[in-house]
């Protein structure tokens, strides 16, 4: 598929199939999605497959801070991503000073590409995915034992859909861009 098409069908998928992604598959992904830009190539991001139906569940009844889309995308897959950043690394100079005016707000910069690099490459493979950010990064980390200096950035349940979602309206360019 060219990168024009994936980007124009790729959804954000709530209902899978119960198909586990293996191993391979995951790694397949995370392959491509490696090359995702990153603050001076820091590369900070981390991906992480969780298909224990115990820890997905956990998450799901103590993490989603309530929040019923996430929690009904949880209840129907069967494989989940985590995505974790390197603290302290993106954004940063060797001396612990910040590079950018952001502060820490890079680290999540980067990560959102890493993230949409990860889904656009799941749905090249035929996977769907959608990226979620109403969590409890710190009791995420808690249940999946997250190691120390990395937190959770965004959870990205996946598997082959159940349906693909029409596409919903966009916003026309001219409402998009200016010029000076």
């Amino acid at each position: 598929m060219d990168a024009i098409s994936c980007i124009k069908t790729r959804r954000s998928v709530r209902r899978y199939t119960e198909e586990v992604i293996t191993k391979e598959q995951f790694e397949q992904i995370v392959d491509s999605a490696r090359y995702s830009p990153s603050w001076k190539n820091t590369q900070t991001i981390r991906y992480m497959l969780v298909t224990d139906r115990t820890l997905i569940d956990r998450i799901k009844d103590e993490a989603l801070l309530g929040f019923e889309g996430n929690i009904k995308s949880l209840a129907s897959t069967s494989s989940l991503v985590v995505l974790t950043q390197v603290n302290g690394r993106c954004g940063y100079e060797r001396d612990g000073s910040f590079s950018t005016s952001k502060g820490t707000g890079w680290e999540m910069f980067d990560a959102g590409i890493a993230a949409q690099t990860f889904c656009l490459s799941a749905h090249e493979a035929g996977f769907g995915t959608c990226i979620l950010g109403i969590f409890d990064d710190a009791k995420v980390g808690e249940i999946l034992e997250v190691p120390e200096g990395q937190t959770v950035t965004c959870l990205i349940p996946m598997g082959r859909p159940k349906f693909v979602p029409d596409p919903v309206p966009r916003k026309e360019v001219a409402d998009l861009v200016s010029y000076k």
